[in-house]
């Protein structure tokens, strides 16, 4: 036997250099989602901006960015100024949240008012609309003078945090000076960790949902963690909760029931979480063990009327969800992808049991009650199965301590895991192409994957770069079956650096011909994605620090000779991420979401790396909107 193959780092040395090899070669002949015709130079035309780091934002010679929203702006009328010094948590309600992430454009039908989702729906107005924003978590060092740790230590700074926290609807209109929001509109709402909400679905009224404030286990205060999202046909909008147990403090391990102490640890509850249990008590599992179990779903909520009810769909499954995207074919079931944001976790689909009936609002909003969610199989020959996650099939039974279907949706980790799906590098955004009917999965990075723990879907041992796979459903461009249970799937690109000396951030992009990607090309870490209406795919990154310049976000061509090859189109400030890329219908505007900026080292409140986007010596770092247009008003990319 050769010696080097004794060696096990040597053996993952040349499995990632394989995969990159498969990888690169292997673009293009997937049936279908390759093979259309080369879009041309105009697509896709714009200067390409540099790698860098700096407290600025970066875009191509042509383009402007407005700030449109920023932390503490005003959504009430006659809420006057942001004064960080004096903000409380009722102030912060009638205040855009911290920490944007998603964004969800909702055109507004000129002549329908509040509630008139008929009209809007369909609109595609891209002057006038709603903007549907996540705030994912707070920061209390960067949000609060004399803070050098990141828990707050007041039980005023903990209402603001939580005030703070959820969802901002608010409307915003193209004006001759840009995009602004319109202060005091009956539209703007803001959803916290304070807004009631209803369950639905088969966990609802479950024991296991049960508290002493809601014996009923249907009625929840709040949402938390919330990043990525999707949007529907009918008019409203899906939350995600993601990081939700970083909430929650106490020791999994005094719980008396192990079930509920497995399921804690599972989601990172600990004794040295932040402290918002000291203050508020549901957030003690000391004090109230089945509040966890009330986050970590999706929530819908309908953003044309101001007074509806959010509420978390359960049929979606409980985990850190990054997001969830719906494919609708009119007569066909619906279907949704999603990723569970967590090291080794699994991807995700739900199929609603009735079809999508276009223009059917109250038959259409209860296609997400009522389905199945599976878990996905990546198997080594590129193709793949989709697992039902059904109480009493396959080992989903009462002897691995499954009690009914609740049980199965409120612990879809361990049943994903036990029914055989495949543990993923951290997937986050999954969506679907509008134009090529494939869909993508972000895996951002596991750097605790070992070399033996490698499988065709996840090839790099150590993977610090990430990479992007592309899921093929039955069928052809268009009229794909998002139903199946069967499915093929590729490497779409491996992330890193294409001239890396270490295999392990070697990027792999399209089809590698020499000269075929710039130096400021190449990208890390892919998080969040969206395709304008070229089906050019519109990539945001969290990770690339590490790698020595900015994150912010790539475009590239999903068919034709530039296939998976990025150019650079927008570039953060230190210490943020990009989130929540987002076009109007007309592709003219692109609204995007910079998160945590100058989080970096021992940046603070009092002492911030930077002062973006104000640069004003009163203010701290703030994270805001952007709404990106081209100069001369044609198309984004174009």
């Amino acid at each position: 036997m050769d010696k080097t193959l004794k060696n096990p780092e040597r053996r993952a040395l040349l499995k990632t250099l394989g995969a990159a090899t498969a990888a690169s070669a292997g673009v293009g002949l997937l049936p279908g989602c390759g093979r259309g015709k080369n879009t041309g130079e105009e697509n896709l035309a714009f200067a390409e901006i540099p790698h860098g780091l700096d407290g600025r934002h970066h875009l191509p010679e042509g383009y402007s960015a407005d700030i449109l929203l920023r932390w503490g702006d005003p959504l009430a009328a006659g809420a006057g100024p942001f004064d960080p010094a004096v903000l409380n948590a009722a102030e912060q309600e009638r205040r855009f949240g911290y920490n944007n992430d998603f964004i969800a454009f909702m055109p507004l039908d000129h002549d329908a008012g509040p509630g008139g989702v008929d009209r809007h729906s369909v609109s595609r107005n891209s002057e006038r609309g709603l903007l549907c924003v996540n705030h994912e978590y707070t920061q209390p060092h960067l949000m609060f003078s004399g803070y050098s740790g990141e828990y707050s230590v007041s039980a005023e700074h903990v209402a603001v945090e939580q005030a703070a926290c959820g969802h901002t609807v608010v409307e915003i209109e193209k004006t001759a000076g840009g995009w602004r929001p319109v202060v005091g509109s009956p539209y703007n709402r803001r959803i916290t960790l304070n807004t009631e909400m209803d369950i639905v679905g088969p966990a609802a009224g479950d024991s296991r949902l049960q508290t002493a404030a809601d014996p009923s286990g249907a009625r929840v205060f709040g949402t938390v963690g919330n990043c990525a999202g999707g949007k529907t046909p009918w008019g409203t909008v899906l939350i995600a909760e993601e990081g939700f147990g970083s909430a929650f403090q106490g020791d999994p391990d005094s719980i008396a029931d192990p079930v509920e102490a497995r399921n804690h640890h599972t989601f990172g509850i600990a004794p040295d979480n932040r402290n918002w249990g000291e203050h508020d008590r549901r957030f003690d599992i000391a004090v109230e063990p089945n509040e966890p179990n009330r986050f970590g779903w999706m929530v819908e909520l309908a953003p044309y009327d101001p007074a509806s009810r959010p509420r978390k769909l359960t049929n979606l499954g409980r985990f850190v969800h990054e997001g969830f995207t719906l494919v609708c074919k009119p007569g066909q079931p619906v279907a949704a992808y999603g990723g569970d944001d967590g090291i080794e976790k699994c991807v995700y689909k739900y199929v609603s049991r009735r079809p999508y009936r276009p223009g059917d609002f109250a038959h259409n909003r209860q296609l997400l009650t009522d389905g199945t969610l599976y878990a996905a199989r990546f198997d080594e020959n590129g193709s793949g199965r989709w697992l039902p996650l059904v109480f009493g099939e396959g080992p989903l039974t009462a002897e691995n301590g499954f009690r009914n279907q609740a049980d199965v949706l409120i612990d879809a980790r361990r049943a994903a895991k036990l029914a055989g799906a495949t543990p993923m590098d951290r997937p986050e955004d999954v969506e679907t192409n509008p134009v090529n009917d494939c869909t993508y999965v972000m895996l951002t990075k596991n750097k605790k994957r070992d070399a033996d723990e490698t499988d065709a879907a996840n090839p790099r041992p150590r993977n610090t770069a990430g990479h992007v796979l592309e899921i093929v459903p039955p069928g052809e461009n268009g009229r794909r079956d998002h139903t199946s249970d069967t499915f093929q799937w590729n490497t779409f690109l491996l992330g890193g650096n294409p001239n890396a000396e270490d295999p392990r951030e070697r990027g792999a992009y399209g089809e590698q011909r020499p000269g075929s990607i710039s130096a400021h090309g190449w990208f890390a870490c892919p998080d969040n994605v969206a395709f304008d209406s070229r089906g050019n795919m519109w990539i945001a990154t969290d990770g690339c620090e590490r790698f020595g310049f900015h994150d912010g976000l790539w475009a590239m061509a999903t068919e034709g000779e530039r296939r998976a090859l990025p150019k650079h189109f927008f570039g953060c400030p230190r210490g943020a991420e990009l989130c929540g890329p987002e076009f109007t219908p007309d592709g003219k505007t692109l609204f995007v979401s910079v998160q945590h900026p100058a989080s970096d080292g021992d940046s603070t409140f009092d002492n911030p790396l930077h002062r973006w986007p104000d640069n004003d010596p009163a203010l701290p770092p703030r994270p805001a909107v952007l709404a990106i247009r081209r100069k001369d008003g044609k198309l984004i990319g174009s």
